[in-house]
């Protein structure tokens, strides 16, 4: 399918990143909305958005970053170094700014999901409508259970660092997708994918477990404005009953569960993920 938007590949060199992102922009001037795609640890924004990219409705212009250690952003000298949630926010909020991009909506997978969180809670008026899917840091109801479940994540990437990093992927993937259904060729791609930068790869997965360790996350939810979020019908109940439990308790909080899928939801079904955005960016105009 040929792409709807027309996309250019760019990159804005800081002084200890370049950081690589794709810009979408629709022909029709009748479409103003911006929007800003935050990919998760590991696959770079191309490969994690580009075809909810194509089948949204309702933005005109579509920001796509590689996030550090992901893509082709990379240090000056090439190098891969760890890096921290707040460098993260830095990136983005330096890249949004030289784009001129005063206000958007945000939508963030995993990791992204957790940036994206701290970005809106940093720059409140910047963000208009949000997106989480199976965002880091809202793993759980229980605060310890999440805590304790970054540490799996902290093991597989000491994996990633070695000469197994195939098993470091393969224990991540069994850790935030236990339920999921094994097909050996989606599996095999999605270990292709998450091998591609091992060591960027691990940097990401301590990344979200420093940030875990250190964050208020009542402060961070209680800052967010109207949130769709998405949770894929395999994930483990856990994280259905927090964010079922988000959306009684909070009007701007609205939970959907996308059926058939794991925490590869924006894989699995983007027409799905596509169709809701679009759906609740209208109900949100609406109210």
């Amino acid at each position: 399918m040929k792409h709807p938007f027309n996309i250019s590949v760019q990159q804005l060199r800081l002084p200890d990143q370049h950081i690589n992102y794709r810009l979408y922009k629709h022909p029709d001037p009748e479409r103003t909305r911006r929007l800003v795609m935050l990919h998760g640890a590991g696959v770079a924004g191309e490969d994690t958005w580009e075809a909810i990219s194509a089948m949204v409705a309702g933005w005109g212009e579509i920001l796509v970053p590689d996030q550090r250690g992901t893509g082709l952003t990379r240090y000056p000298d090439g190098e891969e170094y760890s890096f921290d949630v707040n460098e993260l926010v830095n990136d983005l909020s330096a890249l949004v700014d030289h784009l001129g991009w005063w206000q958007f909506d945000l939508a963030g997978y995993s990791m992204g999901g957790m940036v994206s969180l701290l970005y809106k809670q940093r720059y409140h008026d910047r963000v208009q409508k949000q997106y989480l899917l199976e965002a880091a840091v809202l793993d759980r109801p229980c605060w310890e259970s999440t805590v304790n479940l970054r540490q799996q994540y902290s093991d597989a990437a000491t994996h990633l660092r070695g000469a197994s990093a195939e098993t470091g992927i393969r224990a991540f993937l069994d850790t935030i997708s236990p339920n999921r259904k094994v097909a050996p060729q989606a599996e095999l791609l999605t270990i292709q994918r998450l091998g591609q930068r091992p060591l960027g790869f691990a940097n990401a997965l301590n990344c979200v477990t420093t940030a875990i360790n250190e964050l208020d996350r009542e402060a961070l939810v209680a800052a967010q404005g109207d949130v769709t979020s998405f949770i894929g019908g395999h994930s483990v109940d856990l994280m259905h009953q927090y964010h079922r439990d988000l959306a009684e308790r909070l009007p701007n909080w609205h939970y959907f569960m996308v059926p058939g899928t794991d925490h590869s939801l924006p894989f699995q079904k983007p027409r799905q993920i596509a169709r809701i955005m679009d759906a609740e960016l209208q109900r949100w105009l609406a109210d």
